[in-house]
C-alpha cells in the first residue's frame, strides 16, 4: 500500500455513527436546561466584551457602570458568564441588586463563571451554537462593549438574526466609540458603499459612550411593549 494513501478502519464509521448519536442527547439536555432556566429570569439585557479586559481598564468600569444604570430601570443582566467585561456586567447587576446571569462556555483552558452571577442563573455550556441561541431568545437588548473575534461574531450573527427578520428586533449598543470607531467606519465605507447592505440597516445599531444615554435607548425601545421571547 501507498505510505500516502489513506488506511480506513471500516469499523471507524459505526463507533462515529454511535457518537454522534449521543452527542445528539447532550445537545438536547444543555436547550433543556437553558429554555428552563432562562424562561425563569425576569427581562434581562446582554452585556458582551472581551473576557481579557481588567478591573482597572476603563471599559470593565463602564460595563459595571452601565450594568447599574439598566438594573436601576428595572432589567436584569445576562452575560457570557466569564471574567473581564463579562465579569464586570455580573458585577454592575450584583452592586445594583439585580438579576444577574451568567452563560458561561466551557473552555479547556480558559474561562470559568465569574463570582457576581448568582448562583441559581449559572449556566455552562459545551456548545457555543447553543449558548448563542439562548443569549438570542431571551435578549431585550444587546450592549456591545471591546472585544475580539468572540465579541464581532456575536455582535455580526444578531445584527444578521434582526437584519433578516429571524429573531424580533431589540436594541443593539455598541459602547467604546474609540474601539468600534474602525469596524463601524467599515460598515459604512465599505459595506453600505458597495451595495451589501442597505441604508436601513444602519438603524439596526446605536453607539454611545453614556451609561445613561445606553439605558434610556433601551427603554425608550420598549415603553409601552410588552417583553417577550425574541422567537
Amino acid at each position: 500500500m501507498d505510505s500516502n494513501q489513506l488506511e480506513i478502519n471500516p469499523n471507524d464509521k459505526d463507533f462515529k455513527s454511535q457518537e454522534d448519536l449521543w452527542r445528539i442527547f447532550r445537545v438536547m439536555s444543555e436547550f433543556v436546561e437553558g429554555f428552563e432556566t432562562m424562561s425563569k429570569i425576569k427581562p434581562s439585557i446582554l452585556i458582551f466584551g472581551s473576557a481579557r479586559t481588567k478591573p482597572d481598564d476603563k471599559y470593565y468600569k463602564l460595563a459595571v457602570d452601565i450594568a447599574a444604570k439598566l438594573v436601576e430601570k428595572g432589567f436584569g443582566i445576562t452575560t457570557g458568564g466569564g471574567p473581564g467585561i463579562m465579569e464586570a456586567g455580573n458585577k454592575g447587576a450584583h452592586q445594583a441588586g439585580g438579576s444577574s446571569t451568567g452563560l458561561n462556555i466551557v473552555l479547556p483552558f480558559e474561562q470559568g463563571a465569574n463570582e457576581f452571577i448568582d448562583k441559581d442563573k449559572i449556566l455552562n455550556f459545551k456548545y457555543f451554537f447553543i449558548r448563542k441561541v439562548m443569549m438570542a431568545k431571551y435578549a431585550q437588548g444587546y450592549v456591545l462593549l471591546p472585544g475580539g473575534f468572540g465579541t464581532i461574531d456575536e455582535c455580526f450573527e444578531i445584527l444578521t438574526l434582526i437584519q433578516t427578520h429571524k429573531t424580533d428586533r431589540f436594541p443593539v449598543v455598541f459602547m467604546g466609540k474609540e474601539h468600534w470607531k474602525g469596524l463601524l467606519e467599515w460598515i459604512e465605507n465599505t459595506l453600505l458603499a458597495g451595495n451589501f447592505i442597505s441604508e436601513k440597516d444602519l438603524d439596526l445599531y446605536q453607539i454611545t459612550d453614556d451609561p445613561l444615554e445606553a439605558a434610556d435607548i433601551i427603554c425608550k425601545f420598549h415603553s409601552g411593549k410588552k417583553f417577550t421571547t425574541n422567537f
